[in-house]
């Protein structure tokens, strides 16, 4: 045999024997080796219903033996708990037929961050800025300040309105380390049914200069409530499709404004436009063109098609997403992905939105109940179930370092 041919036939050999080493041996594949650099990022959760679902018979239960909800987010790993505050939320009374107590306002709040920081979490509170719910299409001027018709008197508003806050809850041993300045702000804030003479604060309309000169009576309260102390400044809108656009004109000159963090929210079924496979790209890319921190701030995902009362769900009539069905699995499994996505991105965090939405008698504007319960992170019986594991399994991959 020539030394070609023994050549050839030794390659042959070694080639046959790698592939029969790389059969299925009916062994368990080896789990990725865990990363060796450290990585800061936080895990967050929205928890601003838990004491109202805990007022009106909600259970929260781990592997059956009842908890408080608090604790079972803090043990599952849970650093960084969000709070919305309103104005003066007056009708979360009225709509059981009483004048108190109210929810998501200060008193609240208070004893929400209050329950956190006992166990250990950081608190980043949400100034909504309305007696009730805003988002891009509705942004409601708190029936206290309807009468204002200078600029002037309004940045004074909100700045009064945070500092006091900030300075209370400070008072308390509560004061967050993360603030946020309105919610879901794409068009701006206090437009929704505004008077004709209250100041114009509508940047789809154009209004650029007036919100920023309110967004930044804000962000001086924060500071100046803050102190010395150390802490981070958030603006937030919808859909990472509209940062570009939106951060562009919010940071450009005159009456810039300061700021730390570019938070959006980012429902994969319905913010589409930028898909799960985009999503690192586009992340690394803004944080990159603005040098802001960046966070994910509001994201769920259904692990289940069912409900567990009258109340019709939000989610579930949609299509699930390619290789993601609505299971528990398929639960963790995108929440594992779009962490990922934004571990490698350079992200700051992602908060899940109230994954404690169980069932329960409590009552918000639209019906009693849930309309997320099959979002949450527990089964129908109120037990913990495995789609919160997402933070354990990126724990054990990567060493987060909040």
């Amino acid at each position: 045999m020539t030394g070609i041919k023994k050549t050839f036939y030794f390659v042959l050999f070694v080639a046959m024997l790698c592939m029969a080493c790389d059969q299925d041996t009916g062994q368990t594949p080896e789990v990725e080796e865990p990363h060796d650099q450290e990585v800061d990022f936080l895990f967050g959760a929205d928890l601003s219903y838990l004491n109202q679902i805990l007022d009106h018979g909600g259970i929260y239960s781990v592997g059956g033996e009842q908890q408080d909800p608090y604790r079972i987010f803090a043990e599952a790993g849970t650093q960084l708990a969000r709070f919305r505050i309103w104005h003066n939320p007056l009708w979360t009374a009225e709509i059981y037929g009483r004048e108190t107590p109210l929810y998501n306002d200060l008193e609240d709040v208070e004893s929400s961050i209050g329950k956190a920081k006992s166990e250990g979490m950081e608190i980043l509170l949400d100034f909504h800025y309305s007696d009730v719910w805003a988002d891009p299409g509705r942004q409601e001027i708190p029936a206290a300040w309807r009468e204002i018709e200078s600029l002037e008197v309004l940045q004074d508003s909100i700045y009064q309105y945070t500092y006091k806050t900030l300075k209370y809850l400070g008072s308390k041993g509560l004061f967050p380390e993360y603030v946020q300045i309105g919610n879901e702000t794409n068009c701006g804030m206090f437009f929704t049914d505004a008077p004709e003479n209250f100041p114009k604060l509508n940047v789809c309309e154009g209004n650029w200069q007036n919100f920023k000169s309110v967004a930044k009576a804000a962000v001086n309260a924060v500071h100046d409530a803050a102190g010395h102390s150390e802490i981070k400044v958030i603006f937030h809108v919808a859909d990472p499709e509209n940062l570009d656009w939106w951060f562009e004109n919010f940071t450009g000159s005159p009456n810039e404004v300061d700021f730390d963090i570019i938070g959006f929210s980012y429902y994969p079924l319905w913010h589409t436009a930028i898909s799960l496979t985009q999503l690192e790209s586009a992340v690394s890319r803004i944080k990159s063109r603005f040098a802001k921190d960046i966070m994910m701030l509001e994201t769920a995902y259904p692990w289940t098609l069912e409900g567990n009362d009258d109340y019709t769900n939000i989610f579930g009539g949609q299509a699930p997403l390619p290789g993601f069905p609505y299971t528990i699995e398929g639960q963790r499994e995108i929440m594992v992905s779009m962490s990922e996505s934004m571990i490698n991105a350079g992200g700051l965090g992602i908060i899940y939105w109230e994954p404690g939405w169980i069932s329960s008698d409590m009552k918000d504007l639209w019906g009693t109940g849930s309309s997320w319960e099959n979002c949450a992170f527990f089964d129908f019986e109120g037990n913990l179930h495995e789609g919160a594991d997402y933070v354990n399994l990126l724990n054990n991959k990567y060493k987060i370092n909040p």
